[in-house]
């Protein structure tokens, strides 16, 4: 089923002080906000998967993509048949404007494998790897983990697809900066992209090049296509895969290198890129644009910065001043973390989230 929604972007106009909102920054933000109004696009899909106790964190997470996005949002949302009333029932309180529509889908697999496919890692998870072959209509997609936060607009990350050369077909980021702390290039028992491995959190995809393509692999001469290589990559690979799915795409990828676009580590930025010292300088120079809180660090005390982040955007409410409601209380929580390896380096969490704020007046303001 499908609803119409819309995002409220407030009725009123706050101009935010010197020192947050400069010129260059609002007139850059103001001609991005013309080029949107005079090269009208299809609205930007984004798929998630949920399960389980992943209702708040994944409501989170759209929160966080509907807040500072311009184009229209398409939100795709597997989840299992218990789950849908509650996200229905939230979604439709959410106070939009026509900017948002959602999707509710049942969890699928194929039938003679599915219990194989729903067991793989963690419950549902694998559900992205059929995503091509569900919504046939959809041409591009982004796919993010429920336990993604948006601090810079859809946007920005979906105009990666026009970087693409005419080979590649997905996006994703390093699962590591760092090869002395990374998993795949110390543990791993079967092949994987690059030095590091990919993570497969946030995964950007042209399905419609993903759906033609033919790939290489290690298992026939032939070349498969993505429908046809799924199962026996999982039937060669079951007993020597740790992270199910993206371990899969990793080998996938692995035999087909070309075909992989990768962004820098700010646009999946996790526990690992500061547990252990700040090694993600792209964050460092220009911010976090996509947090990732994987291994449940939301929901624990381990990382009490990542923690924080999450907890501002979840009580943040619709047609709040950005400012005062989330970007002020969240630095003052942030500053509490400093005893933390993550926290010493707390600015990094708030640097784009300020921008995205300070564009998102720009382009208002514009538009009155």
């Amino acid at each position: 089923r499908c609803k119409n929604l819309s995002v409220s972007f407030w009725n009123s106009y706050w101009m935010l002080p010197s020192d947050v909102c400069g010129m260059n920054c609002f007139w850059e933000a103001a001609f991005r906000y013309d080029y949107m109004k005079t090269h009208p696009s299809e609205k930007m899909h984004l798929a998630v998967v949920a399960c389980g106790e992943r209702l708040e964190e994944t409501v989170t997470m759209l929160r966080s993509a509907i807040i500072f996005s311009v184009k229209p949002l398409q939100f795709h949302i597997f989840a299992e048949d218990q789950l849908h009333e509650s996200f229905k029932d939230i979604l439709d309180d959410f106070p939009y404007e026509g900017k948002v529509n959602y999707t509710l889908y049942p969890i699928t697999f194929p039938t003679e494998n599915a219990a194989e496919w729903k067991k793989l890692f963690k419950p549902c998870a694998s559900q992205r790897l059929f995503l091509p072959l569900i919504l046939k209509n959809v041409d591009s997609l982004l796919y993010v983990d429920t336990d993604i936060l948006f601090l810079r607009p859809v946007d920005d990350i979906w105009s990666f697809l026009g970087k693409f050369n005419s080979t590649q077909i997905a996006a994703m980021a390093p699962e590591h900066e760092e090869p002395r702390i990374g998993w795949y290039n110390r543990f791993a028992r079967h092949p994987y992209y690059g030095v590091t491995g990919i993570n497969s959190g946030v995964m950007l995809m042209n399905m419609t090049r993903i759906r033609r393509k033919y790939f290489k692999n290690d298992m026939t001469p032939v070349r498969l296509q993505w429908g046809e290589i799924l199962m026996p990559l999982l039937k060669k690979y079951k007993l020597n895969i740790t992270w199910g799915d993206q371990d899969l795409l990793n080998i996938m990828f692995f035999h087909n290198p070309e075909s992989l676009y990768v962004f820098p580590c700010q646009w999946n930025y996790r526990p690992d890129h500061c547990i252990y010292g700040s090694n993600c300088k792209e964050a460092e120079e220009e911010g976090i644009f996509i947090l990732h809180g994987n291994r449940g660090v939301y929901h624990d005390d381990k990382q009490p910065t990542f923690r924080a982040v999450y907890e501002a955007i979840k009580n943040y409410s619709f047609g709040d001043d950005l400012v005062h409601s989330l970007l002020q209380p969240l630095e003052l929580e942030l500053r509490k973390t400093m005893h933390t390896y993550c926290g010493r380096v707390y600015k990094v969490f708030i640097k784009q989230l300020t921008k995205s704020i300070r564009d998102l007046y720009a382009r208002r303001s514009k538009g009155r």
